[in-house]
């Protein structure tokens, strides 16, 4: 994790791997006033799947901050959870987006959204057993094998379990990452969402987990709900700032490892920019708080 060689492909100035520094998901309303504010910011995250045409002004928005700033590649569509084979052209594109712009980071969502080539708008959970493990693993080994790169995988946020799973979230995540090498991607967030709704320590689950494998940390806002016996119930919004109970458990976090790249998402009721350069702000004050950033995602 303390690599630090630099980008040196592509149309755009020559970048560092992604900082351990605090970044924000890059929303088209806010570029030109990050642009002219010469935010200090340590990085930008982009969905892929909003840069899957060939042009146009989400490209060329793009360009201009990548030309800036590192970049971090977020995938939502590849299903890299369900029975069907993974989408070869979704693939492909994906590996274009990874060439033209370089960005030091690449990731995607331990989940499932297709089914019989119909594609659903959710990410959703997937059984932790051995049959479920294989398919992942062979899924992630054939995304590294195309992109050409070491892919980050993300725990999930769920709301149901599986009487079908046979093993721990950690130990299938753990499991796969040592099998096919792919990095993790932290979100913490997502931690205390499935806590709340699963009943289980957030703390433990955080103690738990195999921090040696991770390259990034997303933190967001959660809405709280309840199910139909009353029972607390919280998702995975994306709408506010970052709970308290959520800023407790990434200073949890950071404390036992040291500052990693770190983003907070907000992707719904997005608000002006400076909110959220002031959320980063805290992320930033974090990681200053328990040393020097030191730790580089590998530009693997």
């Amino acid at each position: 994790m303390n690599n630090s060689s630099s980008i040196a492909s592509g149309p755009f100035s020559v970048l560092p791997d992604v900082p351990a520094r605090a970044g924000a998901g890059l929303k088209a309303e806010h570029v030109e006033e990050i642009l002219h504010s010469k935010a200090n910011i340590g990085f930008f995250e982009v969905h892929a799947e909003n840069y899957m045409g060939e042009g146009g002004v989400p490209h060329r928005q793009l360009g201009d901050i990548r030309d800036k700033y590192p970049l971090s590649l977020h995938g939502v569509g590849l299903s890299i959870g369900g029975e069907d084979p993974l989408n070869e052209a979704h693939l492909q594109r994906l590996s274009i987006l990874n060439k033209r712009y370089q960005p030091g980071l690449f990731s995607e969502h331990l989940a499932w959204s297709s089914h019989d080539g119909t594609y659903l708008n959710d990410l959703l959970p997937v059984p932790y057993d051995e049959a479920t493990l294989e398919r992942v693993c062979d899924h992630i080994d054939r995304v590294q094998e195309v992109v050409g790169r070491r892919m980050l995988l993300e725990n999930p946020s769920t709301y149901v379990a599986f009487e079908q799973s046979t093993m721990s979230e950690i130990d299938f995540i753990s499991t796969i990452a040592k099998r096919t090498g792919c990095g993790l991607l932290l979100d913490v967030n997502n931690i205390y969402v499935s806590a709340v709704n699963h009943e289980f320590s957030p703390e433990d689950y955080l103690d738990a987990f195999p921090v040696e494998h991770v390259g990034e940390v997303h933190l967001a806002g959660h809405a709280p709900d309840e199910d139909e016996a009353g029972r607390p119930l919280l998702i995975d919004a994306h709408d506010r700032k970052v709970a308290g109970v959520v800023w407790k458990l990434y200073e949890r976090l950071i404390a036992r490892v040291g500052a990693l790249p770190t983003l907070i998402e907000w992707d719904n009721d997005i608000p002006a920019w400076p909110v959220l350069l002031a959320e980063a702000a805290i992320a930033e004050q974090i990681m200053q708080k328990h040393g020097e950033s030191v730790r580089y995602a590998a530009n693997a």
